[in-house]
């Protein structure tokens, strides 16, 4: 398969506080041309910073593609790949009954990823992979400047 055929997209949010201020960033790269998109919150999570690049990432494709997202969430992949079906079999509840976390971003992430043909990969963070380290950029990015305006 050639390589490029995929849109390879890097996602990473940020907490400065856990809640605090957040930011999160995505790196889009295709056909040799790459996008940046990031944005920010004044009282958030991390892990509502991570869900929300990998959605906004998904959301800003015009069409339906085939695309490789890594992601240095451990939240964001288990999420995907172990709790996700249950969630949804159980109505959105978790094993204890109680309702999901962050449901209202699993649902979007859950909408935008059925439109594409994903596969999810893990990266460690900060650990020198540059798309990794350019999206954790432009989430630190976001926050300084809310923290400015």
């Amino acid at each position: 398969m050639n390589e490029h055929e995929w849109v390879v997209i890097h996602t990473d949010g940020a907490c400065r506080g856990n809640p605090g201020p957040g930011g999160w960033g995505a790196l889009l790269e295709y056909r040799g041309k790459t996008k940046e998109l990031n944005g920010s919150m004044p009282d958030t999570t991390n892990n509502r910073m991570e869900l929300t690049a990998a959605v906004e990432a998904l959301r800003s494709l015009k069409r339906s593609c085939r695309i490789k997202l890594y992601t240095d969430s451990t939240y964001v992949k288990q999420g995907l790949g172990e709790w996700m079906p249950r969630w949804k079999r159980n109505g959105w509840k978790t094993s204890a009954k109680k309702p999901v976390r962050n449901q209202d971003l699993w649902q979007a992430l859950d909408a935008e990823a059925a439109r594409h043909e994903i596969e999810w990969h893990w990266v460690k963070g900060h650990s020198g992979d540059p798309g990794n380290e350019r999206a954790d950029q432009l989430a630190n990015l976001a926050i300084d400047e809310m923290e400015a305006a």
